[in-house]
């Protein structure tokens, strides 16, 4: 059987599509499984051992020459089923005319009418939360066992080699005190506070992008102990820093992608939600994880499903109402 998983949206995203991956090759033995992405994100699952093909969709250049290029490599693929974990138009048209002989997605796909299967996109609340890995996994209860899988990284044993190196023996916490959107970080001297804070026994890693190079060695700065913060921003591939969370004793991160990775590793991890709420379906995942939030009862929380680029009321006190000392320590 030959399958064709779908999400070209962001790092987490792809992070946690993988759960799709495990619960079909532990149900599917055979299955042969092919996973397309986004450009970019090709390191994420470098190396999976259950992925066959990686398929990569160019979204800066060429963009729609790339996507039909695509579309013609899938259907001369001939895919038992295309699976599709996006609800967006290019996404849809992919499953839509992928020849395949089975097809299922979302029913907000703009293209769902011409899925052989659909399935109800449902975002959870306070009461009824329901996770991200839940929505995906029911796009493959037809061919699953009904049952709950985590996402899952593979860090290569060079990988794994690369943090230990940088521990060199010594304890640690991991902080990824970045994100895309304003709402979704915590303010850069919360972050400095807390790594104030940190036990001098542990050393501390900065992770992000490249582009989060000067506002992570502005807080190591401000941190009031530069010597023990290290600023790893942009000199670490996905898999290496898989592997340095693996081992952290805690990994501290806003509601972002490196929460994913933390879970996809069954590492210790500290949730950070600021203007988004849990039962958005994003929470953390690992054996032993934590969610940090205000508890004042603010009317404009959550001021959305993603974050924004600036606090629509002026005051970014679903941030600020976070205090430091209060997150769980290693």
């Amino acid at each position: 059987m030959r399958i064709l998983i779908i999400q070209t949206a962001f790092i987490g995203d792809v992070v946690l599509a993988t759960a799709l991956v495990e619960q079909l090759r532990r149900c599917h033995a055979d299955a042969e499984i092919d996973f397309l992405l986004r450009r970019g994100n090709e390191g994420l699952v470098g190396g999976h051992p259950h992925i066959r093909n990686l398929l990569v969709w160019d979204k800066k250049q060429h963009k729609y020459a790339g996507l039909f290029r695509l579309l013609g490599q899938i259907r001369r693929t001939r895919y038992d089923w295309v699976i599709n974990c996006q609800r967006f138009a290019a996404s849809g048209l992919l499953t839509a005319f992928s020849g395949a002989k089975h097809t299922t997605g979302f029913d907000k796909n703009p293209f769902s009418v011409f899925f052989t299967r659909q399935v109800k996109h449902v975002i959870g609340n306070s009461k009824s939360p329901v996770h991200e890995v839940e929505r995906n996994l029911a796009l493959i209860a037809h061919l699953g066992n009904g049952g709950f899988d985590r996402p899952k990284l593979y860090p290569a044993a060079v990988d794994r080699q690369k943090a230990q190196a940088l521990a060199d023996g010594m304890p640690y916490v991991c902080m990824a005190p970045t994100s895309v959107w304003f709402t979704k970080q915590w303010p850069a001297h919360k972050w400095a506070q807390l790594a104030a804070q940190m036990a001098s026994t542990h050393r501390i890693f900065l992770l992000g992008g490249k582009a989060d190079e000067q506002d992570c060695e502005a807080i190591r700065q401000s941190s009031g102990r530069p010597e023990a913060v290290i600023n790893m921003a942009g000199q670490l591939s996905f898999l290496e820093s898989a592997a340095l969370i693996e081992r952290a004793a805690m990994t501290y991160a806003n509601d972002s992608a490196p929460v994913h990775i933390a879970s996809a590793v069954n590492a210790p991890v500290t949730a950070v939600f600021c203007s988004t709420v849990p039962a958005f379906g994003f929470s953390p995942l690992s054996d032993r994880s934590y969610v940090a939030e205000t508890a004042a009862p603010l009317k404009c929380r959550p001021c959305g499903l993603h974050g924004l680029k600036r606090c629509p009321e002026g005051h970014f006190a679903c941030a600020e109402g976070i205090d430091p000392g209060v997150l769980p320590r290693p």
